[in-house]
């Protein structure tokens, strides 16, 4: 070949190629000069989605534009396709459809004859430069050069949710959009269900069949989200999205986590489906309803569906008995309700809370309570405090009539309160009868207690006089005036004897607070003989004053749970004050997480109960007890573990007392300890419930890393363990910051909620972070959706001090925090 044609070779190749890369690069777009035509694919920029004609088996040729999975094989079925443009008017290979950009700037859909078979009506300006362009996340985008967008589908779906997808529930107060199944398997016209918000109560996600409820898919309870593992290192997140007077619902799929979906099918099932590429196949990770008992009243009225067992069942609610055999049919009451006879109202935790509800707005609990009690017609009530993103956050719900469609699961975990006649009178009539033999019975060994009391006159006296001391003390504050607390004292001397006059032998431990001491009880009077108690010595250079010791005893006195501390006496003797509690084994939860020869001992599931024994000893404190109480302190050394590794909360001397609709409060002595305390404390003196969420936040942190949240020798380039935390979420390697000692034996659905919910407490708004009873309920729920959290602000030691510095200012009495102590 000479070298004219050589050259001529060269060019036409080069010319080739060049139109091959401005075919490739167009691919995934749609313009007026290139319009698309059944055989002719879009496909997005990494082959995720691809856009054509499709037609269903059995259609008899009818031909649909619509989005499915690009690359997987047989891509009429049903489940591959996520988005249908004519689903209502199929077009026929006959009529050549074409998807061309009108002179309008509209998407149009027409056939042959002109006839417009779907078309975006867009009503904007014209413009000569308008292209279509399919996107990796499934999106069908009409736009302008400059990103401006005119149409997306996105904003008009048929019955998918894809990942980035904003599905809007609620606009201006009002339900929104809904997804809308398809007719058949292979039929993608409108199907008879449909899934959306429930436009008269703003508060349930449903399925209807037609106009009737079929399905409740979830009540909102304060947690705006739910997470699922799509596998064994990822996570799908459902979130519900605020954005002024919009709420959205939005999937977000962790780092590496497989693609993920939400479905409507025709049967009526919302599915979340996640792809398998080893099988090429979707798998069904959460389905409502599944089976007959998720139908919406499948168990009738005043009855409940119990999903709590290994095969779901009808139950009668308490108080109730089946109406027949049949307890789907419903259930009535044993003993009808009466407004002139005495009523009282039963808890059951774990329901599902019914339908047809009247929503009460801007009550406490106690508010809630108290309006239903006193309504004879109310049959029910339930309380939640929902979202810092509602206006109002509190969620009283009441029932009037029969209860219908409630489900005990504990995937769900509210309390519902119902109310029931009290028993006849008669049966108070025995019980008096039966009661006055005993208590004629009991007049004995009080006679002989009473000669014992004459017998021991001198000393009761000398006891009462100390005991009007003590209690002049304690009740010095304003603040504890109303609380009539009985306070449990005991004589010096007795706690003299019990401690062998404080004897080194007897030395549990001490701290920056003193000294703490085992002895068998004897103190007479007041406590069982044999039984260990531990009695805390309060030094007189340890800060912690009458005020503080007035806090820990009138506290640990009124409030009693499993999760906290029992204060089992008290004695202030001249400058002598101690504090007698329970003795508890195992000391605290340091002694054992941080360390590297005892932190075996905590495999996954005794860490995992300790984090929710701790959740619920706060939502106690916070909410379910008389007072609201705001720990201040809450860290590892203050969580006590008893022989079953059960943790008690401890060291009241800083908590706070809030009476009534208090919420919020100030203070120019910050107490705590660095790294624990809330952004907005150390700053501002500010503190709340959000404060001690905050604390619980780096808590749950240590207890799934091993690590101390200043631990910064054990990260390298990271100054604290919530930055640390954060980075590995941001990179989808959340499960590296699991403890060794735990990470081969512990399940990762349970780990990364721990993580997630860790985040979401120590957010620096304090608003952003939730509730304990969202935190309690977000633990204990697998399936509950959850926020995605925002990145922590770590808060710095001023002045480049360094962490030994503060150790040292919290140990002086003439700082503002003075409680950073060694492990008792």
């Amino acid at each position: 070949m000479n070298r004219e044609g050589t050259m001529g070779m060269i060019c036409l190749t080069i010319f080739i190629l060049l139109l091959l890369i401005c075919f490739c690069q167009s691919e995934d777009q749609l313009t007026r000069a290139r319009p698309l035509s059944p055989g002719n694919l879009l496909i997005s920029k990494d082959a995720v989605f691809a856009l054509g004609f499709f037609s269903p088996p059995g259609s008899n040729g009818s031909l649909y534009v619509g989005i499915w999975f690009h690359g997987v094989p047989d891509p009429e079925r049903s489940w591959t396709i996520v988005w249908v443009a004519n689903r209502d008017n199929p077009a026929t290979a006959v009529s050549s459809p074409k998807l061309t950009i009108s002179n309008s700037s509209d998407l149009v859909l027409s056939d042959s004859k002109g006839q417009t078979l779907w078309t975006t009506q867009n009503n904007f300006s014209v413009h000569d430069d308008v292209f279509l362009v399919l996107l990796d996340t499934g999106n069908l985008v009409l736009q302008l050069p400059n990103s401006t967008v005119i149409w997306q589908s996105f904003d008009h779906p048929t019955n998918t949710i894809l990942p980035g997808m904003e599905f809007l529930l609620i606009h201006g107060a009002r339900a929104a959009a809904r997804l809308k199944s398809w007719r058949g398997p292979d039929d993608p016209s409108t199907g008879d269900f449909s899934f959306g918000l429930d436009p008269i109560s703003n508060l349930q996600l449903v399925i209807w069949h037609g106009a009737k409820l079929y399905c409740r898919i979830s009540v909102w309870n304060g947690v705006l989200g739910g997470m699922y593992p799509s596998s064994p290192s990822s996570m799908v997140y459902q979130t519900i999205v605020n954005k002024g007077d919009e709420f959205y619902l939005e999937i977000v799929l962790s780092g590496g986590s497989p693609y993920s979906w939400i479905m409507l099918d025709h049967t009526g099932n919302m599915k979340l489906l996640t792809w398998d590429s080893n099988s090429s196949s979707s798998i069904v990770i959460s389905e409502r309803p599944k089976g007959s008992y998720g139908l919406y009243d499948s168990c009738g009225p005043n009855g409940y569906c119990d999903f709590t067992g290994t095969v779901p069942a009808c139950q009668c609610l308490e108080g109730f008995k089946a109406i027949s055999p049949n307890s789907s049919r419903g259930c009535q009451r044993m003993e009808p309700l009466q407004c002139s006879k005495g009523n009282h109202f039963v808890a059951m935790p774990e329901m599902r809370v019914p339908d047809k509800f009247v929503l009460l707005r801007n009550r406490s609990f106690e508010q809630c309570a108290a309006e239903c009690s006193q309504n004879c017609s109310c049959t029910a009530y339930a309380y939640a405090n929902l979202s810092s993103a509602m206006d109002d956050k509190s969620r009283c719900l009441v029932w009037t009539g029969e209860l219908v469609d409630t489900w005990k699961s504990s995937n769900y975990g509210e309390t519902l309160y119902l109310r029931l006649a009290d028993p006849p009178v008669k049966m108070k009539t025995n019980t008096v009868k039966i009661a006055l033999p005993v208590i004629a019975c009991l007049l004995l060994p009080v006679g002989i207690a009473l000669v014992c009391i004459c017998k021991f006159k001198g000393k009761w006296q000398k006891k009462e006089i100390q005991k009007k001391l003590m209690l002049g003390y304690l009740t010095a504050s304003s603040e504890l005036e109303d609380t009539n607390a009985e306070f449990p004292f005991v004589s010096f001397d007795d706690i003299v004897a019990a401690t062998d006059n404080f004897s080194d032998s007897n030395m549990l431990g001490r701290g920056g607070f003193g000294k703490v001491y085992k002895k068998d009880a004897i103190m007479q009077g007041m406590l069982e003989g044999g039984k260990e108690v531990a009695v805390k010595r309060l030094s007189q250079g340890s800060g912690q004053g009458i005020d503080e010791f007035r806090n820990e005893v009138v506290l640990l006195v009124k409030l009693q749970h499993r999760n906290l501390v029992r204060l089992l006496g008290c004695c202030i003797h001249e400058e002598e004050k101690l504090l007698i509690y329970e003795y508890l084994p195992n000391k605290s939860l340091d002694a054992f997480l941080f360390d590297t020869s005892r932190k075996h001992v905590l495999d996954w599931p005794t860490r995992f109960k300790i984090v929710k024994g701790v959740a619920r000893g706060l939502l106690y404190l916070h909410q379910d007890s008389r007072l609201t109480i705001i720990h201040r302190d809450l860290k590892a050394s203050n969580i006590l573990l008893d022989t079953e590794m059960a943790p008690k909360i401890s060291d009241f001397g800083m908590a706070r007392i809030f009476g009534g609709n208090q919420q919020l409060a100030n203070t120019t002595r910050v107490v705590g300890t660095y790294g624990y305390m809330s952004p907005e404390y150390v700053t501002r003196g500010a503190f709340s419930v959000k404060s001690d969420t905050y604390s619980f936040g780096v808590l749950l942190l240590e207890i799934v890393s091993g690590l101390k949240i200043i631990s910064t020798k054990f990260i390298t380039d990271f100054p604290n363990l919530i930055a640390y935390t954060w980075r590995l979420w941001e990179d989808g390697n959340s499960m590296e910051l699991v403890d060794s000692s735990v990470a081969e034996n512990c399940p990762a659905h349970e780990v990364l909620r721990c993580i997630h919910v860790g985040l979401l407490c120590v957010q620096d708004n304090p608003n952003a972070r939730p509730l304990m009873s969202s935190v309690v309920f977000m633990l204990e729920n697998e399936t509950t959706l959850l926020p995605a959290p925002k990145q922590p602000v770590y808060y710095a030691p001023r002045n480049n001090e360094t962490e030994e510095t503060w150790r040292n200012i919290e140990g002086s009495v003439n700082t503002s925090t003075i409680t950073t102590l060694e492990g008792r």
